[in-house]
């Protein structure tokens, strides 16, 4: 239904320019449910936009039903028909009841009698639950309320596909639920939408698929189960754990300590971690430094707390090394039988010319 071929969108307004979308490659197909997730800044709402061409992508194609919208002989509007977008801000007329505001649309656009467009909109306003608001005025309706009525005049043109930006971003936590709710029955009755969406469990409910997007690209593309459970790329890693990171590039074995211990005590208390996790964690530390690193060359050190699972996680790259890091002669049994004993899983690789460990270090009441 949507097919998106190496999209990219330059803001040249701005100085220095700057590039949000850079070859951007996907399909959506009639009834699927793309949830789009991401870092902010990384061009999801740039994405929905030039598909409707609320923006114009700087280059790429974007095909809705097999015809180009940005050819110069699309016909543009009737195609955006085909198309409705639900905003963060609402976006209703003020100065128009609600019943107005579900009418005018049908009335002047797509030709309807006033009669057929209003029983329409009383249809809809009981399917979204405001059948006893179609009199009202906009202003006496909670967040909650508006973007349902948002939903349900977007519903009013007949569309084939909704764009979601962030429905629920510009709403107190209270009300996001009914919202919700009012989508994924959408989304039961077969409605193909594209929602970039900050409401992870959500996305993980309702979509056939998850696009991840990262530094202007479609990043990674998959089904809620892999996306959520077992993502395969490291940003989507980072991101879909809500990891934080600590990074440090340790010269030699003669690194100033103490401010790194400083660093690192204040990086975890920041996030509520225990005392005696943040002992473990510098514990740690010090073993790789003091006793187990070789310090063939330059070591990278990097702390992760996820904010999802409360894990912390340690990742060091010993360049210039080619041997296993834990697995060492006698004189670090001790050593190492202590550190095997605060991690619940260590691996240790090669990367290139150095030696990577991956650790997560076991939960400490």
């Amino acid at each position: 239904m949507i097919s998106v071929k190496n999209l990219s969108k330059t803001f040249r307004d701005k100085l220095p320019e700057f590039t949000v979308l850079r070859d951007v490659n996907c399909e959506i197909s009639k009834g699927e449910v793309i949830s789009i997730i991401g870092p902010s800044g990384t061009g999801k709402s740039t994405f929905l936009r030039c598909i409707n061409r609320l923006e114009t992508p700087t280059s790429g194609q974007i095909f809705i039903d097999g015809e180009d919208i940005l050819s110069p002989k699309a016909d543009l509007p009737r195609l955006r028909r085909k198309m409705g977008m639900v905003f963060q801000s609402f976006n209703l007329f003020n100065h128009l009841s609600i019943m107005q505001n579900l009418c005018v649309g049908p009335v002047k656009l797509l030709g309807m009698n006033r009669t057929d467009a209003e029983q329409q909109g009383l249809r809809l306003l009981q399917m979204v639950g405001l059948a006893n608001k179609a009199d009202s005025m906009p202003d006496v309706l909670s967040g909650g309320q508006k973007q349902r009525v948002a939903i349900a005049r977007c519903l009013a043109m007949k569309p084939e596909i909704i764009l979601f930006d962030e429905p629920t971003s510009a709403l107190d936590p209270t009300m996001v639920h009914e919202v919700l709710t009012v989508m994924k029955r959408l989304a039961d009755d077969g409605m193909t939408m594209a929602i970039v969406t900050h409401e992870m469990d959500f996305a993980r409910q309702v979509s056939s698929r998850v696009f991840f997007m990262y530094d202007g690209i479609v990043y990674e593309d998959n089904t809620p189960d892999v996306i959520f459970e077992h993502p395969t790329r490291p940003a989507t890693q980072r991101f879909i754990n809500r990891l934080r990171n600590l990074d440090f590039n340790i010269e030699s074995k003669d690194y100033d300590f103490l401010s790194m211990e400083g660093q690192i005590r204040a990086f975890l208390a920041n996030y509520q971690v225990g005392m005696p996790r943040i002992i473990q964690t510098l514990r740690l530390v010090q073993l790789l430094t003091d006793r187990l690193l070789p310090f063939t060359g330059p070591v990278d050190l990097t702390i992760d707390y996820s904010e999802r699972n409360k894990n912390i996680y340690m990742q060091v790259v010993q360049h210039n090394y080619s041997e296993p890091i834990l697995n060492r002669d006698d004189s670090a049994n001790a050593a190492l039988a202590e550190f095997h004993s605060c991690c619940e899983k260590i691996t240790d690789e090669q990367q290139d010319d150095a030696r990577l460990l991956r650790i997560k270090t076991n939960v400490v009441s």
